[in-house]
């Protein structure tokens, strides 16, 4: 049987986008299986296409719990909304210096643009969430891939560069994913976080999504397929 890494991913700001355009930057409420396979290739120093790495990954079970803070012991569980942050890409630069001409987005031909050439994007962030993460790992790389966590050769983050984690993100290796993801529920409780939701791998009684993060290829051609999950909503005793 495989053993199960524990990742905890929590940090003030956090974005996994799974289909967002050049202008909008989406996020996904959960780390997407790319995500979290290009968090390990950042703790590895792999930079390459990780083909064969990654197709030992391609049929194995990840599951997610996500936890809010909970900020009183009656209070529902609060869910802050999407933070979007408006960025000018290009602007401020001078065109007669050559290496700031470069910074200036350009026409598909290349050519200067009209006016600034300025462009506006928008980019979305998730806010003071945390989530455990128990991801299936091939047997053979398991002892290799904490050690690697724990000693990263790049810098973690957890979607974007700017997403800096506030945790150890490595919390074990587990037997199975319901020992996992029980460290995953002890850590949150710890930290004064309530379970929100839940991500299943594969169709289940719930709401069942269709996801294109399962990376075939890294590198500058990346290629991904499509995957099966299921988001549960936890059990209230609250009365709500």
């Amino acid at each position: 049987m495989n053993p199960y890494l524990l990742l905890w991913l929590e940090a003030p700001l956090q974005a996994w986008g799974h289909d967002s355009k050049f202008g909008r930057r989406d996020s996904l409420d959960f780390p997407t299986k790319s995500g979290v396979l290009g968090l390990i290739c950042c703790a590895r120093g792999a930079g390459s296409e990780e083909r064969d790495w990654l197709s030992s990954w391609a049929v194995l079970d990840m599951q997610v719990e996500a936890f809010a803070p909970r900020y009183s012991k009656d209070a529902p569980l609060p869910r802050l909304p999407l933070l979007r942050d408006f960025h000018m890409v290009g602007s401020g630069y001078d065109d007669a210096d050559p290496w700031q001409n470069l910074l200036i987005p350009k026409t598909s031909e290349g050519k200067k643009p009209n006016g600034a050439g300025t462009k506006m994007t928008y980019r979305y962030y998730l806010q003071d969430m945390a989530f455990a993460v128990a991801i299936e790992t091939p047997v053979g790389e398991a002892e290799s891939i904490a050690d690697a966590l724990k000693a990263p050769v790049w810098d973690l983050y957890l979607g974007r560069k700017n997403c800096a984690p506030t945790e150890l993100v490595f919390q074990g290796l587990h037997a199975s994913s319901d020992e996992a993801l029980a460290a995953g529920r002890a850590l949150a409780a710890a930290k004064q976080r309530a379970l929100a939701f839940t991500v299943k791998q594969g169709e289940h009684e719930g709401e069942v999504l269709t996801l294109n993060d399962v990376p075939l290829q890294f590198g500058v051609d990346k290629r991904y397929r499509d995957r099966r999950v299921t988001v549960l909503q936890p059990e209230r005793d609250d009365g709500g």
